[in-house]
């Protein structure tokens, strides 16, 4: 790429992320009440995004190797266990990435 078309590409990736965050506050001002649509949406679709993120992660454990899917599921339980223990999504996430790295590169290795 040449300098020209670097500047370009960067100039409309700070516009898009700007654009983006701008954008809700100019549809939903603060003076004005939020639709209820917009509300429900709120609440629904956080948990329809992590019920996709598992499915996504499980999709193509293979039940016919020596392991049998164990350091995702392992990470997975623990993942629960700590969110339904601490109630802190991050703290849930980080511990349960970290055990499956952890498992996958020392514990179960092929």
């Amino acid at each position: 790429m040449t300098l020209t078309q670097q500047i370009i590409t960067i100039s409309l990736a700070v516009l898009a992320v700007q654009l983006t965050r701008w954008l809700p506050f100019w549809i939903f001002p603060a003076e004005r009440p939020i639709p209820e649509y917009i509300r429900y949406l709120g609440k629904v679709l956080p948990p329809a995004m992590f019920g996709m993120l598992v499915v996504y992660c499980y999709k193509n454990i293979d039940m016919n190797t020596a392991y049998f899917g164990a350091p995702d599921f392992i990470a997975g339980g623990i993942v629960l266990a700590l969110h339904f223990w601490k109630k802190n999504m991050f703290l849930s996430m980080i511990a349960g990435t970290g055990l499956y790295m952890f498992l996958v590169q020392v514990v179960f290795v092929h």
